[in-house]
C-alpha cells in the first residue's frame, strides 16, 4: 500500500495533468490526492478488520457447542471493541480546514497522516493473527481483545498528528 500516492500520481489523466500546471491549483491537487490516497489506506485496513469478524463467528460457534457460555461474552466484547476500532479508521478526520480556522493542515502534516495510517497496519496484523488464534482456540479471546485496546490506543496519536500537537 506504500506506491499508492505514486501510483495515483502516475494515474492522472491529461486534462489532470494539465490542470495541475496551473499555478497554486496544482498544491491543492496534490493536498486532495494525499487526502484520497490516505482514505483509500484506511479503506484497506478496515476491510482488514472485519474480516477478522469471521473467526469470531467461528469461535462463538464452537463455544456454544461446547457449552462454554463465558466465552461467549468475551466473543461479544471482542466483536463490539473491533467494530469500534473499525469506525474509527474508517471515518477518521481527512485532514481538513477551513480558510479561517486557527490550524492549517500542510502537506507535511498529511504525508505524517498517511505514514501514520501505514504504520497502523502492523497493528491491524496484530489484531488479525490474534483473530486466527481464536478460530483454533475460542480461549485466546482476550488476546485478541487486547490486540484490539492497543490499536484503539494507537488511534489517538493521528488525531495528535491532525491537531498540530506533535
Amino acid at each position: 500500500m506504500d506506491n499508492v500516492l505514486n501510483k495515483a500520481r502516475a494515474g492522472q489523466n491529461a486534462f489532470e495533468q494539465l490542470v495541475n500546471s496551473i499555478p497554486g491549483f496544482s498544491g491543492y491537487r496534490e493536498k486532495e490526492l494525499r487526502r484520497d490516497t490516505d482514505r483509500i489506506q484506511r479503506e484497506f485496513l478496515a476491510s482488514r478488520l472485519d474480516s477478522c469478524k469471521k473467526a469470531l463467528d467461528g469461535a462463538a460457534n464452537a463455544a456454544s457447542r461446547l457449552g462454554v457460555l463465558d466465552a461467549i461474552n468475551d466473543i461479544e466484547t471482542a466483536r463490539k471493541r473491533l467494530d469500534k476500532v473499525k469506525a474509527r479508521i474508517l471515518h477518521a478526520d481527512r485532514g481538513y480546514a477551513g480558510f479561517f480556522d486557527a490550524i492549517k493542515i500542510k502537506e507535511d502534516v498529511l504525508d505524517r497522516v498517511y505514514q501514520f495510517d501505514l504504520d497502523l497496519l502492523g497493528g491491524v496484523d496484530a489484531v488479525k493473527s490474534a483473530a486466527d488464534a481464536v478460530a483454533s482456540d475460542p480461549g485466546g479471546v482476550a488476546a485478541m481483545i487486547g490486540a484490539i485496546d492497543a490499536l484503539d490506543g494507537r488511534l489517538a496519536g493521528r488525531e495528535t498528528i491532525l491537531s498540530g500537537i506533535q
